[in-house]
């Protein structure tokens, strides 16, 4: 199935939290559906000194399913993924609300 969530999308959190922040996907896993967004669902961890890292307690993003989010429409307000082959036989996502063709 195609990804209908990217990385480099713009998206809003329907629920939870965080609910209407929005920010940039900047990692997707596919096979726990879910993604990490910037800014968003931050949770504090404790982490032990290493050669490389300091340790103390950092934050960081935390893993939020794709049910809870959906990508940021040309208007602003989330919308729904859709496909569409051009005529070249390219296929497409487009913005459900607007029918735009979602940059990618």
């Amino acid at each position: 199935m195609a990804a209908k969530i990217r990385k480099g999308d713009k998206v809003i959190v329907l629920s939870g939290r965080d609910k209407g922040r929005t920010g940039e996907v900047f990692e997707v896993r596919p096979d726990a559906d879910v993604a990490l967004v910037r800014g968003i669902n931050i949770v504090k961890r404790h982490q032990k000194q290493t050669q490389t890292q300091e340790g103390g307690i950092i934050s960081k993003e935390a893993p939020i399913h794709l049910s809870n989010i959906a990508i940021v429409g040309k208007d602003g307000k989330p919308t729904r993924v859709g496909f569409k082959v051009l005529a070249d036989g390219k296929k497409v996502r487009i913005a459900k609300s607007s029918g735009a063709e979602i940059d990618g």
